[in-house]
């Protein structure tokens, strides 16, 4: 493709003296699993949150999991979480035991709609995953209301949102617990997979911590499960974690020049932030009623796309079993058709984002012969038209 749809050995390109070193001193010191990098990235990530504790794993899948068994997710408690995301956020809680309860988002900022948490919940709720989906934070004053209401815990899957803030203040320090990933492409990514967990719960960090490591190295108080980060991808990490801040502002830089850019084009809804919300756009999702003839459009061009994701978890044949119909999820069954995620990461050129906005437009240009002044017939995309 002429425009990726990230381009992390760009990246790598403008820190390259520093991420090597890193790389170097892990091998030198043979600290393979666990070790100093570990400890000092926990520390980092711990402090940079300004939470207590952060409890390291091996990817942001394990995170979610070992944060429900943490919490004594018993068989048959239902835990609420989003139509809308990845796969990840509903699977661990079968897996834990529990029985998954999917709630409708937002039609706009895609993330889940504290009314409708509040409509799903019965005498077998005991909490809530919050989704803090393409780096824009949920509603987490609302969330966190109906929590203390109904005494339900809050785990913040906060995978796509490193250093979003609601209200001023940073997600994944609202909850109980909150879960990261740390995979490649994320706006804090490792070169493999890695994650972990961050609360203020000493119990609860001590307990996850344990259960993540065989259940205690050397004296196994419990049947645990194997996921430890392991060093190189911890070195990197810290390696990166100072570069964040600007990456940061360099995403929303990408983001507002898209925003201003697509401003006039009508068949095109830009993403909306909520109020209160710093979004870090981890992905910039437009919608758009033709978005399988745009996204051609855009491949002809040599511009990567990417649906993310093209279908709301309750209709997968995963979830075949709970029997769901489009009119339980309005929101989240119509955009599964709308959206699309255009090239974004901080070393976008400014001219590959205009090189993305103008192919855009070309695609909506009006039919030959149509006025471009009547406002009557709506315009099409090129590829409709008869060539």
């Amino acid at each position: 493709m002429k425009i990726p749809f990230v381009d992390l050995h760009a990246q790598y390109l403008t820190i390259k003296q520093e991420i090597d070193r890193a790389i170097a001193e892990v091998i030198a010191q043979s600290a393979y699993i666990r070790g100093p990098h570990v400890d000092a990235f926990e520390e980092a990530w711990a402090r940079t949150l300004g939470v207590k504790r952060c409890v390291s794993c091996a990817n942001g899948t394990d995170a979610i999991y070992i944060a429900l068994r943490g919490l004594g997710l018993k068989r048959g408690d239902e835990v609420i979480t989003s139509a809308h995301s990845w796969i990840s956020t509903s699977e661990t809680i079968t897996q834990a035991g529990g029985r998954v309860v999917f709630c409708d988002t937002d039609e706009e900022t895609f993330t889940i709609d504290p009314v409708d948490i509040e409509a799903k919940i019965t005498p077998a709720t005991v909490g809530i995953i919050s989704v803090h989906l393409y780096g824009q934070p949920a509603d987490m004053g609302a969330i966190m209301a109906i929590a203390r209401k109904h005494n339900l815990w809050v785990i913040e899957d906060c995978a796509q949102a490193h250093l979003a803030r609601y209200n001023g203040q940073l997600v994944g320090t609202f909850g109980h617990v909150a879960t990261f990933s740390f995979y490649p492409g994320k706006n804090l990514g490792a070169y493999g997979d890695a994650g972990c967990l961050v609360t203020n719960d000493d119990q609860l960090a001590d307990w996850m911590a344990t259960f993540a490591r065989h259940g205690g190295k050397g004296d196994h108080v419990m049947e645990g499960i194997n996921s430890r980060m392991d060093g190189l991808q911890a070195a990197i990490l810290n390696a990166k974690l100072p570069h964040l801040p600007a990456w940061t502002k360099a995403r929303r830089h990408v983001a507002a020049r898209y925003d201003e850019l697509l401003e006039d084009v009508g068949h095109v809804a830009t993403p909306k932030v909520g109020a209160g919300r710093d979004h870090v756009y981890h992905l910039y999702v437009i919608r758009t009623e033709n978005r399988d003839d745009l996204r051609k459009h855009l491949t002809d061009a040599g511009i990567a796309t990417v649906l993310n994701y093209p279908k709301a978890l309750p209709f997968y044949p995963a979830y075949a079993h709970l029997d769901h119909g489009s009119a339980d999820f309005p929101a989240a069954y119509a955009n599964q058709t709308r959206i699309l995620s255009l090239p974004i990461y901080p070393e976008l050129p400014n001219e590959a984002i205009e090189e993305v906005a103008f192919e855009i437009k070309n695609a909506f240009k009006p039919t030959r012969g149509q006025s471009r002044n009547r406002g009557v017939a709506e315009p099409v995309l090129m590829s409709d038209m008869t060539r």
